[in-house]
């Protein structure tokens, strides 16, 4: 009831509330958090998708990655935003997940983020196994890059905890801070999960200099297979000044999934609508210009929608192989 009342009042919020009462169908998102960029864009999707889609009444409320797929998992939500390794991970129950979630399907990805290592540029640091002892900035607890460089540890025979107990030491700070402790000679290693170029790693190549260090191309593979939903990836050359050639590196793709249970026909009738719009979302946020058409099946690590699959076959989206 809470749920239902709070899509009433949201709709309402917008001036809907006439097109609430009447509609067959209550579609209820949810996002990311009021200063992201997943609200904002949230919110219009779900404007655009009331005006377009008959019989259905929106809403749009904040989340994040993991509790939007346990969100729509119980039906306390029909379609929320997350990663496709995320919802990989909820479908398979490990990870941040207790128990198997199998109801959320794939509807589309977004827009993917790169996983960037950088040493300072005079480090002896050359690959993961040189990061042994090292002292090293992964991220914050429970943020996905964080994982992110876990899982890559992992694959290289290490993790925080043998880090630590060789001498190194890991800090479980925000991007900010990182920065500041690699200046101040405190860390050897800066690991994020993000767009590139980062503002971040544009400022430490001014100073103190830095180095990307990426991954051998079987070693991806490795991590990959092991990872469902994790990309291959690249960090060309040029995208920071200290990148002179092709680093190979894995990726990370922000996604949407809907409830298993919501009709086939409403689902191709949200995936025309959604993709028709492009434009629309654009305006709202830039990183929008990332979302392409032709990557809507990329990294994804749950079973597609049977309406979202009827919409990409008319619109000749096949997964890559």
């Amino acid at each position: 009831m809470k749920k239902l009342m709070t899509a009433v009042i949201t709709a309402a919020s917008l001036g809907l509330g006439g097109a609430a009462a009447q509609a067959d169908e209550f579609v209820r998102m949810v996002s990311g958090p009021s200063g992201g960029s997943w609200y904002p864009l949230g919110a219009k999707i779900m404007q655009v998708l009331q005006d377009e889609v008959d019989g259905i009444a929106t809403s749009n409320t904040s989340g994040g990655g993991v509790s939007n797929i346990k969100d729509v998992n119980a039906g306390d939500a029909e379609i929320g935003w997350s990663y496709a390794h995320t919802a990989a991970n909820g479908m398979l129950g490990r990870g941040k997940f207790d128990k198997k979630h199998e109801n959320v399907r794939h509807f589309a990805t977004l827009y993917p983020a790169m996983f960037q290592v950088a040493v300072r540029a005079n480090s002896d640091i050359k690959t993961f196994e040189d990061m042994a002892a090292a002292n090293l900035s992964p991220g914050k607890s429970g943020w996905t890059g964080t994982a992110f460089a876990e899982s890559i540890l992992t694959a290289h025979g290490l993790n925080f905890e043998k880090i630590k107990a060789n001498g190194g030491t890991v800090h479980f700070v925000d991007y900010t801070e990182s920065v500041a402790l690699m200046k101040d000679g405190h860390i050897d290693v800066f690991m994020a999960a993000t767009s590139m170029p980062q503002a971040s790693f544009l400022e430490l190549e001014q100073s103190p200099g830095v180095r990307f260090i990426g991954l051998p191309k079987e070693t991806q593979e490795k991590i990959i297979a092991d990872n469902p939903g994790f990309i291959s990836g690249t960090m060309p050359a040029g995208v920071y000044e200290s990148i002179s050639e092709d680093i190979n590196t894995l990726g990370i793709v922000t996604n949407m999934v809907v409830h298993k249970d919501l009709s086939e026909d409403l689902v191709y009738q949200m995936c025309k609508s959604f993709w028709a719009n492009h434009g629309t979302f654009a305006e709202v946020k830039g990183i929008w210009n990332r979302v392409k058409l032709e990557d809507a099946l990329n990294g994804a690590a749950i079973p597609l929608h049977p309406g979202a699959q009827k919409c990409y076959d008319e619109l000749g989206v096949s997964k890559p192989s």
